[in-house]
């Protein structure tokens, strides 16, 4: 076997090669990708080599949207390993699906985060269970437009039929009008409608099937995009025969994930929350909604050329916005345009210790970006923990 490391040398690729496995950060302008497409060479990912090599018999959740992925599939693993089902976490989440191959044996449950990126080149692949938290607008740079990113999520329901099952936000427009013509068995979660098949809040109790589960109080989590994932993860592992205790069990001490709306510290009473994860409009509106009180906003980064017109009517409750990043001087004419005092700084350490400088007790600081991280770092999970560092030297 003949080894290129280090760089890809074109005149190697020719029409001899069987197959191309591609990162799914890797654009298909690739030249790599190029030559497959024209030589009819099959352009897969690591996500669909796994898959063709899975034992028959094992059970595969699959989990996408644009928000709340990794928080539902964590709670859905968690679930599964209170209830003693042999579950393994893997996928987008940071857990190559490969990994899993040697160990993975019929009746195991894969239970996997998987991205838009990921879903560009399946072929086979498919699930048992898909979910789709909810859709909006992202990663249109990647795909270059909107339709194409729906179709890209779409795909987690390829190969279906009424012998699986897709798991739906009923609150979400757009994920019911994706899967309006998919041949699985749908079920629904919402927060704000009630039927036989939806796993609701009703009176303040997350309910499955008109079964109370917990009280909203009883869980350390809070906000309704959170409610939202806890009710999707019931609703997955209601398939897999896993009891109320055990549901209860867990969603009383799971206080989320990293990088989401994750709290810091208190310093002086000011409360500092980490939500380097939201790099779009959507998952910051969804963070500005979590607060009733006053927030000192910090947001920056990659300037993709998005509006943050849409975070207008999330501002209630912001009193300065600390902007830093390439996208700073657009953060500062939004703010102007709608009255509220903003900071400009170049550096995410600038702008923390500034944050908690112009905060007063009883403020929240909010790190929710609102744009991906990679002007200033390699991912948001480093843009995360490098403002944890920063708020612990303050």
């Amino acid at each position: 076997v003949k080894l290129a490391l280090g760089s890809h040398p074109e005149e190697i690729f020719d029409n001899t090669f069987e197959l191309l496995v591609k990162n799914p950060g890797i654009s298909n302008s690739h030249m790599y990708v190029k030559k497959a497409n024209e030589f009819s060479i099959p352009v897969i990912n690591e996500l669909e080599l796994a898959y063709r090599y899975f034992p028959k018999g094992l059970n595969i959740i699959g989990v996408t949207g644009t928000n709340g992925k990794t928080s539902t599939t964590t709670i859905i693993y968690e679930l599964l390993k209170e209830a003693s089902k042999n579950a393994y976490l893997m996928g987008n989440i940071g857990f190559p699906v490969c990994s899993f191959i040697p160990i993975l044996k019929a009746g195991d449950i894969a239970v996997m985060e998987v991205s838009d990126h990921q879903l560009c080149n399946v072929i086979e692949f498919k699930t048992n269970i898909s979910v789709l938290t909810n859709i909006s607008e992202a990663h249109i740079d990647f795909h270059g437009s909107y339709e194409i990113y729906r179709n890209m999520k779409k795909r987690i329901f390829n190969h279906h039929t009424h012998k699986d099952i897709a798991i739906l936000n009923y609150d979400n427009k757009e994920s019911l009008e994706i899967a309006e013509n998919i041949d699985s068995v749908k079920k629904y979660f919402s927060s704000n409608n009630k039927n036989e098949h939806v796993c609701s809040i009703v009176d303040g109790f997350i309910c499955y099937k008109n079964d109370r589960i917990i009280a909203l109080s009883e869980l350390k989590l809070r906000g309704n995009h959170n409610y939202e994932n806890v009710m999707a993860a019931i609703a997955v592992v209601k398939e897999f025969g896993v009891d109320n205790q055990s549901i209860v069990n867990v969603l009383k001490v799971f206080g989320g994930v990293e990088h989401r709306l994750e709290y810091v510290t208190t310093i002086n009473d000011i409360e500092f929350y980490n939500d380097s994860k939201s790099t779009n409009i959507t998952s910051t509106q969804i963070a500005l909604s979590s607060f009733e009180k006053p927030t000192i906003l910090m947001m920056g980064g990659l300037d993709r050329g998005h509006s943050f017109d849409e975070l207008k009517n999330y501002l209630k409750n912001v009193r300065l916005i600390v902007a830093y990043g390439e996208t700073r001087e657009r953060i500062n004419d939004f703010a102007r345009e709608n009255g509220i005092s903003c900071k400009t700084f170049e550096t995410l350490e600038e702008a923390t210790k500034s944050a908690f400088i112009f905060s007063n007790p009883g403020d929240v600081v909010l790190l929710s970006p609102a744009c991906a991280s990679w002007d200033q770092y390699e991912n948001f999970e480093i843009r995360g923990d490098m403002f944890k560092k920063y708020v612990f030297q303050l």
